[in-house]
């Protein structure tokens, strides 16, 4: 599991961990019931706090993707995808619904913020 963490980015690193794992999850690379590396062989693959990956894994298990068995470890979570995807499909709406409501009110062309979200689609 390649996990690749940047100082640069406005995103907190547990954030990204998390980000990513999902990513790897809802893609299919991560199979489900496989095991994740432990909190400490990954913070230290990545050269990070123990608490900072500790902190992506607890946000991970809040929202569904990974089980943690005491004593075995961490596993990706049987989960219902199609129902994940949905629930972020409806968080996206309402951004994108604040994104519209912020664009009528300030004059800003359907087109304009059209290709802002094509940028960031494809970054």
């Amino acid at each position: 599991m390649e996990i690749i963490i940047s100082n640069s980015s406005d995103k907190p690193i547990y954030e990204q961990i998390c980000i990513q794992i999902k990513s790897l999850i809802m893609d299919g690379t991560l199979a489900v019931g496989e095991a994740l590396p432990s909190m400490r062989a990954l913070a230290k693959d990545l050269h990070l706090s123990v608490i900072t990956v500790q902190r992506a894994y607890e946000d991970l298990t809040r929202d569904g993707f990974i089980e943690t068995v005491s004593g075995k470890g961490s596993f990706v979570a049987a989960q219902n995808r199609e129902f994940i995807q949905e629930e972020q499909l409806r968080i996206a709406e309402a951004l994108l619904q604040q994104a519209a409501e912020i664009g009528r009110t300030h004059g800003i062309s359907y087109e304009r913020l059209s290709s802002i979200l094509q940028l960031f689609y494809e970054e």
